[in-house]
């Protein structure tokens, strides 16, 4: 268990004195310590983390409970990171399983000063934090996207495919992210129970402002995705058309020689050639002639 004061920094505390000071305070707690907590701060609402994938708040008569779910930037088509949350007027506490939330606070600890220090300027700061390193994330998934286009143009198919449907899941993934915690900073900026004063709000209305435009850059992510899979496709096609023109010229610089072998093996007793002896020599020379010529003739048109 870890206990913080909200003071013009983040200050180490107690239990004890969280529960009898009126400075807002945020604690990080294990779902088992949970229980033996939330009466004794004043918020006797149940929280059932077993089957949260979601981020999402939730207003009850006491607290504002709820969960957030938050891919990881280094994985994030693999598993997310879960946690839940409760809050009201006093404080802010997170029932952190793996200690993600912690590391969060922590960070604000050893960044963060506050001129007027408030439970709700630390939730907009905490929620940043979450989104903090999302617009050069996004900036590097368009870089890519755009190297891939000109490697495209220039021929180069291998693995692309699998590297644009790879991106297209993370961007999906971010897009969920995204609406949901628009959602979240709504309800947030609704403050139905009242926990939050007035003025305090426009840090929870930045807050969405900011995670709408991300999810601008999200769609407009989508759009390119979809126009590199096109090039893609139409690069490939482009490929295999040169190769069907290429099985086709090579077919029809040998269909001659077939007739000639097709002619010449009929072996009637009274065929010109058959029974001279430069006969056998006029062909090979003749079907090696109409090979160069027909050759030579594609090649000038650029046909392959």
């Amino acid at each position: 268990m870890q206990c913080y004061l909200i003071r013009e920094q983040l200050t180490a505390s107690t239990l004890e004195e969280a529960a009898g000071m009126a400075q807002p305070y945020v604690l990080a707690i294990s779902p088992e310590e949970w229980e033996a907590v939330r009466v004794r701060l004043g918020m006797e609402t149940d929280l059932d983390m077993t089957r949260t994938r979601v981020t999402k708040a939730e207003v009850n008569l006491d607290a504002l409970t709820g969960s957030l779910c938050i891919p990881r930037r280094d994985d994030l088509g693999g598993e997310p990171v879960v946690y839940g949350f409760a809050l009201n007027a006093r404080g802010m506490i997170f029932i952190d399983p793996n200690g993600e939330a912690l590391q969060v606070i922590e960070r604000i600890q050893g960044s963060k000063k506050w001129q007027n220090p408030t439970l709700e300027r630390f939730v907009y700061d905490y929620l940043e934090q979450l989104i903090g390193g999302d617009l050069t994330l996004l900036e590097d998934i368009e870089e890519r996207l755009s190297e891939m286009e000109d490697e495209l143009l220039e021929g180069d198919l291998d693995g692309k495919m699998e590297e644009v449907l790879d991106i297209r899941s993370q961007v999906l993934a971010l897009r969920r992210h995204y609406e949901q915690l628009i959602d979240f900073g709504q309800e947030l900026e609704e403050n139905e129970n009242g926990f939050f004063h007035k003025s305090q709000l426009r840090f929870f209305e930045m807050f969405t402002k900011r995670v709408v435009r991300l999810q601008d850059l999200v769609t407009a992510l989508r759009d390119h995705i979809v126009q590199v899979r096109e090039l893609y496709q139409t690069q490939q096609q482009e490929k295999q058309n040169h190769l069907m023109g290429i099985l086709t010229v090579v077919s029809t610089i040998f269909l001659p020689l077939t007739l000639i072998a097709g002619w010449f093996g009929m072996n009637f007793p009274n065929m010109p050639l058959l029974n001279v002896w430069w006969g056998y020599p006029l062909v090979i020379v003749l079907s090696f002639a109409i090979v160069v010529f027909l050759f030579r003739w594609f090649k000038k048109r650029e046909w392959f």
